[in-house]
């Protein structure tokens, strides 16, 4: 029963991280962008990062204890997960830095998909 609330945690904290970023290149960019300085974008990027920061740390704790659980540090699919998510977590920074780089948007999220696809195969 604990597990499923593990999983239940990384999960939910992984569907916003993602989601986040579908409903932000979807709708929130678009509508945005043109309608002002930036003043706007700059606070919806802003509150998302806030939970972003919140979802990867549970991501991170949920993370190490489902691979701890389940047996997976040796896994090849887990070595290469977790190599996406260090770089993924790079070009996060560097775009804090760099926020009008709109290529790194792009290059966040396919990683953040191919991190998910990892995930996914890692659980079947």
């Amino acid at each position: 029963m604990a597990w499923n609330l593990v999983v239940w945690l990384h999960l939910l904290a992984m569907a916003f991280f993602v989601g986040g970023q579908l409903v932000l290149v979807a709708a929130i960019v678009p509508v945005l962008r043109g309608l002002n300085d930036g003043e706007q974008m700059r606070a919806v990027a802003r509150r998302f990062g806030y939970g972003t920061l919140i979802a990867i740390g549970v991501l991170l704790i949920t993370g190490a204890g489902l691979a701890s659980h389940q047996h997976l540090w040796s896994s090849p699919k887990l070595h290469m997960k977790l190599t996406l998510v260090v770089v993924t977590a790079g070009l996060i920074l560097w775009h804090m830095k760099r926020p009008k780089l709109r290529a790194l948007d792009g290059i966040i999220f396919l990683l953040s998909l191919a991190i998910v696809w990892l995930g996914v195969s890692l659980a079947a």
